[in-house]
């Protein structure tokens, strides 16, 4: 998350009118984790904010809000940020949000439509105006589509050589150190998408089937019946076994607890996608055994009292 404050800059008569109309600070609406976070944190900056007599606005700037603004279903609040910027008063809140892959671009249509919305699907070779006009609008969303927007195309976070002298000239003093201060870090060595993953060339086009073979030796899942490949096509793939993470979690959890240590999990793997719910509910499961044994018993044949769905939701049913 970043807290940017605009520099000052000219803007123009309508741009300012708008403006007037603004809170005091816009926080953004984005995807996935970030948006479990918010419904969080969000209450809580508008409970101190609202203190110190400061508002607290929201503006959508997930995928979704974006498609629907390309087709004029929404408000393209990434558009009025944009124009926000231009104020020195200005200072948005921006939360990490997707930088729209292909697949997950197609993935967030097929959930508008089916919520009722009308949008065209992804034309993959638009041979019509219409097919290449929503082409265009799509292309126009998926990517990087915000940083550029809300940092005027400055999406590089490297300390500017100005900041490097500085530090050099005057570098920080860490004081001293005691031994008595212990950190120890964990990784899995095996089991995990790193030490399963999987690379081949394929020698020539064609199609490929992608199947789940259950660990209970029942009949393969076909998850993808074709897949078109190209010739030289590196074709990748891995898992995370769930055995494996579990006897990795209950160790280093036993082992933060003999050596009194504060117990910090990183997923570094797939950072928002759906797996890292996943991750962290087993997690979750290994450091708080106890309550998931006993207080919630009989409850986890029930998808909404996983772990991963939450420990609000989970604790409510």
């Amino acid at each position: 998350m970043t807290v940017q404050s605009a520099q000052p800059a000219q803007a123009s008569q309508s741009t300012q009118s708008r403006q007037t109309a603004e809170p005091d600070i816009v926080y953004t609406w984005t995807d996935e984790a970030p948006m479990l976070a918010t419904h969080s944190f969000l209450p809580i900056v508008r409970g101190f904010a609202r203190r110190a007599g400061v508002s607290v606005g929201t503006a959508d700037i997930s995928l979704a809000g974006r498609i629907l603004a390309a087709f004029s279903l929404a408000d393209d609040d990434l558009a009025r940020l944009g124009e926000l910027t231009q104020s020195p008063a200005a200072t948005i809140i921006k939360l990490p949000n997707i930088s729209a892959s292909l697949p997950q671009l197609k993935a967030a249509i097929a959930e508008l439509k089916a919520l009722g919305h009308e949008i065209p699907d992804y034309p993959d070779s638009p041979s019509t105006p219409a097919e290449r006009e929503a082409r265009a609008a799509y292309d126009a969303v998926k990517g990087s589509a915000v940083n550029p927007v809300l940092r005027e195309g400055n999406s590089d976070r490297r300390a500017p050589a100005a900041v490097k002298a500085y530090a050099r000239s005057h570098p920080h003093s860490m004081g001293a150190w005691s031994p008595e201060s212990r950190t120890r870090v964990a990784t899995m060595g095996s089991g995990d998408f790193r030490h399963n993953e999987r690379s081949v060339v394929v020698p020539e086009a064609g199609t490929l089937q992608i199947r789940l073979r259950p660990a209970d030796g029942g009949d393969p899942v076909i998850l993808r019946e074709s897949l078109p490949v190209t010739a030289g096509e590196v074709v990748d793939a891995t898992f995370m076994s769930a055995v494996a993470l579990d006897e990795f979690l209950a160790r280093q959890v036993a082992a933060a607890k003999d050596e009194d240590l504060l117990l910090s999990v990183h997923l570094k793997a797939t950072m928002m996608k759906v797996s890292d719910p996943l991750i962290f509910g087993h997690t979750v499961r290994a450091a708080l055994p106890g309550v998931f044994s006993t207080l919630r018993a009989g409850c986890w044949p029930r998808p909404a009292c996983a772990p991963r769905t939450g420990w609000a939701r989970s604790w409510r049913v």
